[in-house]
C-alpha cells in the first residue's frame, strides 16, 4: 500500500486552508497514495469560540464544509483520506470532540475516533494549554480496514499512552495513524522517540502527518511529518514548510518482523 504523509501549517481562515487541503491531497494522489493522511487541526487554528462554531455533525444529516471537503478529496481522486481531527459536535456545545474521520474512495464515513486523551499541560517554556477546557473526551479505540488492511485511529497527545495503541493491535492493527499538531518545546526531544517506539513495541506501520511552523494565538509546532516502519526505522519524512511524504507498505516485511522477532506473542498480561 502506497500512503501519503501531509505536512500543513494551518491558520484561521478555513477557506484557505481547506484549498491548502484540497492542493495536497491531490498532489498526494496524483504521486500514487492510496491512503493520503492529514494533520490534527487541518481545517482550523485560532480562537477556541471560533473552533466551537466551526464543529460540524458527523451523522451524516447535515454535512458541513469541513466534512464536504474530505468528501470530495476523496472521490475526486478515488483515494482514503484520513481527516487528522476536526471539531465535531458534541452533547455540550462549548465543548466539541476533536474527531479523526476516515473517509473512503466513494466519498462514505468509514471510521470516526474521538481523541481520548487531552493535552492538559504546563510546560517549562511557559506553554500551557488545557484542552479539556473546549473539547470533550472520547471513550473508544477504534479500528477500520482499508483496502484489507486494518487501521488504528489516534491523535497526538494519545501516543504517550502505550495502552491505547495495545488495543488496537490486539483489533488486529498493522497501521496505526498518530495527526499530530505537536508543539515545538515537545516535539524536538520527543517526537521521534515516542512514534518509533509506538512502532516497534507493537510492530505496526505508523503514519504520522503533523502541523509545522507558527500559528495563530502564538503557537509554534514541530512538523517533521513521517512514517515509521515496524522495526522502528523513519522510512520517509517532511522537511521544512508545508508538503507531503510518500511510502510504500510492505506487509511481507511486517509478518517476516513479527515472526522472527514474536514480541506480541510473549506478551503475559492482556
Amino acid at each position: 500500500m502506497r500512503v501519503a504523509v501531509v505536512q500543513l501549517n494551518t491558520q484561521d481562515d478555513v477557506v484557505a486552508n481547506l484549498e491548502h487541503v484540497r492542493h495536497w491531497v491531490a498532489q498526494a494522489a496524483a504521486a500514487g497514495a492510496r491512503l493520503v493522511t492529514l494533520p490534527e487541526n487541518f481545517a482550523f487554528m485560532g480562537e477556541e469560540a471560533r473552533k466551537r462554531e466551526l464543529a460540524e455533525r458527523l451523522d451524516g444529516a447535515f454535512p458541513g464544509p469541513i466534512f464536504t471537503c474530505l468528501v470530495e478529496c476523496a472521490t475526486r481522486h478515488g483515494v482514503w483520506v484520513l481527516g487528522g481531527g476536526m471539531p465535531e459536535k458534541s452533547d455540550d456545545p462549548a465543548r466539541p470532540y476533536n474527531a479523526s474521520v476516515l473517509v473512503d474512495p466513494r466519498g462514505e464515513l468509514a471510521a470516526l475516533y474521538r481523541k481520548v486523551h487531552l493535552f492538559d499541560v504546563s510546560l517549562a517554556d511557559g506553554t500551557a494549554a488545557r484542552e479539556s477546557a473546549a473539547t470533550s473526551a472520547g471513550a473508544q479505540p477504534v479500528t477500520a480496514e482499508v483496502e484489507g488492511v486494518r487501521v488504528g485511529l489516534s491523535v497526538c497527545y494519545d501516543v504517550r499512552f502505550p495502552e491505547l495503541y495495545r488495543r488496537l493491535v490486539d483489533e488486529g492493527a498493522r497501521i496505526v495513524t498518530v495527526p499530530a499538531a505537536f508543539t515545538l518545546t515537545t516535539g524536538k526531544d520527543h517526537w521521534h522517540v515516542l512514534l518509533r517506539a509506538r512502532a516497534i513495541e507493537n510492530q505496526v506501520y505508523v503514519l504520522a502527518p503533523a502541523q509545522h511552523g507558527k500559528h495563530p494565538r502564538g503557537r509554534q509546532t514541530y512538523g517533521k511529518s513521517l512514517v515509521v516502519d515496524p522495526w522502528g526505522e523513519v522510512v520517509a519524512q517532511c522537511s521544512e514548510g508545508e508538503g507531503f511524504a510518500l511510502a510504500s507498505l510492505d506487509f511481507e516485511y511486517q509478518d517476516k518482523v513479527r515472526t522472527t522477532l514474536p514480541a506480541l506473542l510473549h506478551r503475559q498480561w492482556k
